[in-house]
């Protein structure tokens, strides 16, 4: 902008006070003020919406980008999914009437796949229990709870009989 240090103010200043007068320079004086701040903020607003002009115009491209980048990355995806798809239904066209699967149940008699899928099943248990089994066999907890009266029955003494120990609970 203008260069103004404090002698050109001053000499604005002597000037003014000559030709315009004592009287009425306070009243100038403000509405230069008020001028210049208008000034100020047409010059500032017309900075931001230029501003604001050329962000909107780097994302319009950037948003231009993005979607070519977007359908050249659906383009691919697609042209893959084609040419699986193609393979697909070629190999299956071609294959054998007997398929990996009726070959693997032929070799298997019914008898091994009863196993298995016990095997299966206790492995299954032993991952989705809450206390793994070594733990209890460390830990000396029990791996099976049995009642009140089968553990005195396992326990009972052998020469005490079961008539004489039950009358003596009876008055």
């Amino acid at each position: 902008m203008i260069d103004l240090g404090l002698t050109k103010l001053a000499l604005i200043g002597a000037v003014a006070l000559v030709v315009i007068g004592p009287e009425k320079l306070p009243r100038v004086a403000r509405m230069a003020g008020s001028l210049y701040g208008r000034a100020q903020r047409y010059i500032r607003d017309v900075k931001s919406e230029v501003s604001r002009e050329i962000e909107l115009d780097e994302l319009r491209k950037m948003h231009k980008d993005v979607q070519d980048a977007a359908s050249t990355v659906q383009d691919t995806v697609s042209q893959n999914l084609n040419d699986i798809q193609a393979d697909i239904s070629s190999s299956w066209n071609e294959g054998s009437s007997t398929s990996e699967y009726d070959k693997l149940t032929s070799s298997t008699s019914p008898e091994r796949l009863a196993i298995k899928a016990r095997n299966f099943r206790k492995k299954k248990l032993a991952r989705s229990s809450a206390v793994p089994a070594w733990y209890k066999n460390t830990h000396g907890r029990r791996a099976r709870i049995i009642s009140g009266a089968a553990r005195v029955a396992k326990y009972r003494p052998a020469g005490a009989s079961g008539a004489a120990a039950s009358s003596s609970y009876f008055f």
